[in-house]
């Protein structure tokens, strides 16, 4: 999240990638930091995920993350 702010305080767009096991964090943390960054949260957990569990995640995502980068 600190990253994302001070990429966007710089002008370079950015997206917080987590899963919806984060959500409450990211709220706090954004919060507490007043940012409002743009967020994609995909499914939990992603640990022990195989190649191609992942590349569906990945693809479910896609769209999400190209609005929240684009105008």
């Amino acid at each position: 999240m600190h990253d994302i702010t001070d990429l966007e305080k710089r002008g370079i767009p950015g997206v917080v990638v987590a899963t919806e096991q984060f959500i409450s964090a990211a709220e706090m943390q954004s919060e507490a930091l007043r940012s409002s960054p743009a967020c994609v949260f995909t499914e939990h957990p992603i640990q022990d995920r195989t190649d191609e569990e992942m590349v569906e995640i990945a693809e479910k995502s896609f769209e999400q993350l190209v609005s929240a980068l684009t105008p």
